[in-house]
C-alpha cells in the first residue's frame, strides 16, 4: 500500500468518509480539484462553466471547500474571481490561514495554465464525491439493516429515498438564504412571462389554466366527486390532453380500473367511437380505420399507466420515483385514494381516518420530493345524497378524513346535474343542464376560487370546454341557502331522469 502524506490528508468532516476501511482510501481526485480550483482563479469562463455542475460538499479536502466558498461568493456578488480577490475574500472570513495562506492559492493557479477541460474534469469531481456518497448510505443501510428494532420498510423507503437523491443531484441542504431565493423567483417570474402566464403544466381545460396558470410543482390537487360524476373520466381527459396536445409525460396509477380499460377510454374520446362499440369489437369498416388513423396520435403520447390494485403508498413513491428517474414524469394521477394503503409504514393499521391523514401526508411529501404535481382522486361521503336541495358538494363532504382539505393546496369537485335528474342549472336564468358539469376549486391555496362549466359528452366519457356559443354565463350558489332545487326540476318523472349507468365509470 503506498504511503499516504499527511498534507494529503483531508479534514475530517461531517457527513464526509475520511477513515480507511479495508485498506482503501474513500474515491477522490485531489489533482483535479486543484486543477479546478486553479482555473477559476485564473479564467472567468471557468468559474461560469463549472458554478452549476460543484458545490463546495463536492470537494475532498477541507481546504478546497473553503476555496471554493470564497470563489462562490465573489461569484455571487459578481466581483473578479483572480488570486488577489480569493486571498482577499478568505482573509475576510478568517480561513486563509486554515488552508496554508497565500501560498497554497499560488501554487493552485501554478498548476494549470489554462481552464481547456474544466467541465470534463469537474464532472469528475462530481462522480467521486457521488461514490463517496453511496459509500456512506450503503454503510448506514447496513447499520440500519443490523437493527432488529427498525422497521424493515422504514428503512427499504429511506435508503430509496437517499438513493433517488443522489442520482437526481437533489442532496439536501439544510437552508437558502433569502437572496439565492429572490434570484431563483425573478428567474422563474421572467420565464413565465414569456410562456403567457402558464407557470405549470396547463390541463387543457381553458378557464381551468386561465384560473390556476397550470397545476404547479409540488403540488397536491384533490378531484373528489359522488360515484358516477366521471372522475375517472375527468382525469382520462385531462391526461390525454396533457400526453397529446403539451407532450408532458403523464404517470397514471389506476386502482380501480384495469390499464386496458382506461386506454380503451381514451381511444373513444380520441377517435370519437363509443366504448360500447370498442368494447364488442362491432365496427363498420369506415370505423375502422378511422380507428387506425386517430388512434396514431395516442400511440405516440408519453402515457404510463400502472394498475397494481391495493397500492401501498410505500410501493407508489417506489414507482414514482423511478418514472420520474427514468421517463421524465412531469404529473401523476392517482385513481383513486380511498383505495390507497399505508401498510408498511407503522406495522399497525390504525382506524381508517388516520391511514387516509398518513395517505394524504405522504403524498403532498411525494409532491415536494419530486417537485411535480399529484392529482388525486377522492370519493365523498353520502352527506351529499342525503342534504337536501341542490346537491352540489361541499369540504365537509370529503370522505373519512379532514387531513385531505388540510394537505391538499387545490381541493375541487365535479358535479353534473344530470345525474340528479336535475335539466336546469340553479342561476336566476336557469339555463340548461344538459350535456353540462361544474368544476369546482372549493380550495385554490394559491389561488382564487370559481365555478367553471364543462362539456360533458357521455357516450364518449370525455369532458371538453363548453362552448360559450349555446351555454349562457352563469352565477352558480354554491354554498348559501339558495341551493334549492328549481321548480322545474322537482317537477322532472324519475322514470325519464338520467341513469347514471349509462356511463361506465
Amino acid at each position: 500500500m503506498e504511503n499516504i502524506k499527511t498534507q494529503n490528508q483531508p479534514f475530517k468532516k461531517k457527513g464526509t468518509i475520511v477513515s480507511l476501511e479495508k485498506g482503501k482510501l474513500p474515491p477522490q481526485a485531489i489533482d483535479l480539484e486543484e486543477a479546478v480550483l486553479g482555473a477559476m482563479m485564473i479564467d472567468k469562463e471557468a468559474i461560469d462553466t463549472v458554478i452549476d455542475i460543484l458545490h463546495s460538499e463536492v470537494f475532498y479536502k477541507e481546504q478546497h471547500t473553503l476555496i471554493y466558498n470564497a470563489l462562490f461568493q465573489l461569484f455571487q456578488e459578481s466581483q473578479p474571481t483572480d488570486l488577489l480577490t480569493v486571498s482577499e475574500q478568505m482573509r475576510k472570513d478568517g480561513t486563509l490561514d486554515a488552508i496554508g495562506g497565500d501560498y497554497y492559492l499560488i501554487n493552485l493557479t501554478q498548476k494549470v495554465a489554462s481552464s481547456a477541460h474544466v467541465e470534463y474534469h469537474a464532472r469528475i469531481i462530481l462522480e467521486k464525491y457521488i461514490k463517496r456518497s453511496l459509500i456512506g448510505i450503503s454503510s448506514t443501510i447496513i447499520e440500519e439493516a443490523y437493527d432488529e428494532t427498525a422497521d424493515v420498510f422504514d428503512v427499504l423507503d429511506g435508503a430509496e429515498s437517499k438513493l433517488f437523491e443522489v442520482s437526481q443531484g437533489n442532496l439536501k441542504r439544510a437552508s437558502e438564504d433569502a437572496q439565492t431565493l429572490v434570484s431563483q423567483a425573478i428567474k422563474k417570474i421572467q420565464e413565465i412571462s414569456k410562456q403567457e402566464g402558464m407557470s405549470g403544466i396547463p390541463t387543457g381545460f381553458t378557464k381551468v389554466d386561465a384560473l390556476t396558470a397550470g397545476f404547479q410543482a409540488s403540488d397536491l390537487i384533490i378531484i373528489a366527486a359522488r360515484p358516477g360524476m366521471g372522475k375517472t373520466a375527468f382525469v382520462m381527459s385531462m391526461a390525454k390532453n396533457m400526453a397529446i396536445k403539451f407532450d408532458i409525460p403523464v404517470a397514471i396509477f389506476s386502482l380501480e380500473m384495469s390499464s386496458l380499460q382506461l386506454i380503451t377510454r381514451m381511444i373513444s374520446s380520441e377517435t370519437g367511437l363509443t366504448s360500447e362499440k370498442l368494447r364488442k369489437g362491432n365496427l363498420l369498416p369506415h370505423e375502422w380505420e378511422q380507428l387506425n388513423v386517430k388512434v396514431k396520435n395516442l400511440t405516440k403520447a408519453p402515457i404510463f399507466i400502472d394498475d397494481t390494485p391495493s397500492l401501498s403508498i410505500f410501493d407508489l413513491r417506489a414507482k414514482a420515483r423511478r418514472l420520474v428517474s427514468q421517463h421524465g414524469v412531469k404529473v401523476i394521477i392517482i385513481d383513486y385514494l380511498q383505495l390507497m394503503t399505508a401498510a408498511s409504514a407503522s406495522g399497525g393499521s390504525g382506524n381508517r381516518e388516520q391511514e387516509i391523514s398518513t395517505i394524504s401526508r405522504n403524498l403532498k411529501a411525494l409532491a415536494k420530493e419530486l417537485s411535480v404535481p399529484v392529482i388525486t382522486l377522492s370519493q365523498l361521503s353520502r352527506a351529499v345524497e342525503t342534504r337536501g336541495g341542490v346537491k352540489r358538494p361541499l369540504l365537509s363532504d370529503l370522505r373519512e378524513s379532514g387531513a385531505i382539505e388540510q394537505d391538499a393546496d387545490i381541493v375541487t369537485f365535479i358535479y353534473r346535474p344530470e345525474y340528479y335528474g336535475l335539466v336546469e342549472w340553479d342561476d336566476d336564468e336557469r339555463t340548461p343542464c344538459a350535456g353540462q358539469a361544474e368544476f369546482i376549486f372549493a380550495k385554490h391555496r394559491n389561488g382564487g376560487l370559481d365555478n367553471i362549466k364543462l362539456k360533458f359528452t357521455g357516450h364518449l366519457a370525455e369532458f371538453s370546454d363548453l362552448d360559450e356559443s349555446y351555454a349562457t354565463s352563469f352565477t352558480s350558489k354554491i354554498n348559501g341557502d339558495d341551493n334549492i332545487i328549481p321548480d322545474s326540476a322537482r317537477d322532472v318523472d324519475p322514470s325519464q331522469a338520467f341513469d347514471p349507468g349509462d356511463v361506465p365509470f
